[in-house]
């Protein structure tokens, strides 16, 4: 029986890790509702929230290739902030300074369990895939991790849940403490390239492109995350809404929902043009552009699809109480992909099921 377990924050793809929120274009500030909803004298503003990274590659070609843009129309300015953690991203939505975000699963259920279900709606998916546990090259089974270090991304993310519910299914102990048979070491991930190198660490459950840097420096891939899922797919970016927005602007949400319909196809059909986009966006965001063969290398592993993939939300919520990293959360309205289905259907493909 295949098992499955979550994942959490998205991760900047960026080797230089973005610092809080950096903005492209026009500063994202908080505004009031008058700004955002269009009850000022200029245009609607619809402010988006996304990482700089492979994982976001829909929303990074629908910003740099102007694909949002010409999908709202000259009736909407569209203001874009980058963030470098989900938690951040959130915290915007909550505080009214931005109406839509593309983010991972974890953040998702937070937002939605720590406002009963009131703040946010996923509109749509954007990527599957991407996540892998890498490590030296002498540990070559399950077995050979007891005693070992361990990285993830951040206690109770998506990946740090992942890697303590797999070892949970081999018997193996983990404590939030980092005792236990295993020790799980949270850090960020470009701290963690660099203690991989050092050993410091045996190993790492990380998003791409820290699978394929931690591999172009000497490690393995031991688990590919994709193997422990059901046809190889589980949600590791979705494009949310505030609430708030989406009622008093179903119109606008509909449009950027076929935006990112439109990227997608973009990414799909185009890649390598899709590559380069990327490597120049997070050049100027970092003033380095991202190696395009580290891009290629990565672009492997993912699948971009507009399907949220719930049930794998869902799967991956279970793990992480099944972990004791968090507490049981009731999923119900968080999900509306009417927009993504008018969308899909405007295109010809297939509707996604309402879960």
């Amino acid at each position: 029986m295949r098992r499955s377990p979550l994942r959490r924050r998205l991760v900047s793809l960026a080797t230089v890790a973005v610092v809080g929120a950096a903005t492209l274009g026009t500063a994202a500030a908080c505004s009031d509702d008058g700004d955002s909803a269009g009850g000022g004298s200029g245009p609607l503003t619809l402010r988006l929230g996304y990482f700089p990274n492979i994982t976001h590659a829909p929303a990074v070609v629908g910003v740099e290739k102007g694909i949002f843009a010409a999908k709202l129309g000259d009736g909407v300015k569209l203001e874009t902030t980058t963030f470098n953690a989900g938690p951040s991203a959130i915290e915007a939505i909550f505080s009214g300074a931005l109406d839509a975000t593309y983010i991972g699963p974890n953040p998702t259920v937070n937002a939605h369990s720590k406002s009963n279900g009131e703040a946010v709606r996923v509109v749509s998916g954007a990527a599957s895939g991407g996540v892998a546990l890498v490590v030296k090259p002498e540990i070559t089974s399950w077995e050979q991790l007891r005693g070992k270090k361990i990285a993830t991304p951040q206690l109770g993310n998506t990946q740090d849940v992942a890697i303590r519910y797999w070892l949970k299914e081999k018997g193996l102990r983990t404590t939030k403490e980092g005792g236990g048979d295993v020790t799980i070491v949270p850090q960020e991930n470009a701290q963690t390239i660099e203690t991989f190198g050092s050993g410091e660490i045996d190993g790492a459950w990380v998003p791409e492109p820290f699978v394929s840097r931690l591999v172009n420096a000497g490690g393995k891939v031991l688990v590919d995350e994709r193997d422990l899922w059901p046809g190889g797919k589980f949600v590791i970016t979705n494009l949310i809404v505030s609430t708030k927005f989406l009622k008093a602007h179903p119109d606008v949400v509909q449009k950027l929902v076929e935006g990112q319909v439109a990227a997608n196809e973009f990414v799909n059909t185009r890649p390598e043009e899709a590559h380069q986009t990327i490597s120049d966006h997070v050049g100027k965001i970092t003033g380095k552009p991202l190696d395009l063969t580290l891009i290629r290398q990565a672009w492997s592993t993912l699948e971009f699809t507009n399907d949220p993939i719930a049930a794998s939300l869902k799967t991956g919520l279970d793990h992480a109480v099944a972990v004791e990293l968090t507490q049981p959360v009731d999923l119900t309205g968080l999900y509306d992909l009417s927009y993504l289905n008018k969308a899909l259907k405007a295109q010809g493909q297939p509707e996604v099921a309402q879960p």
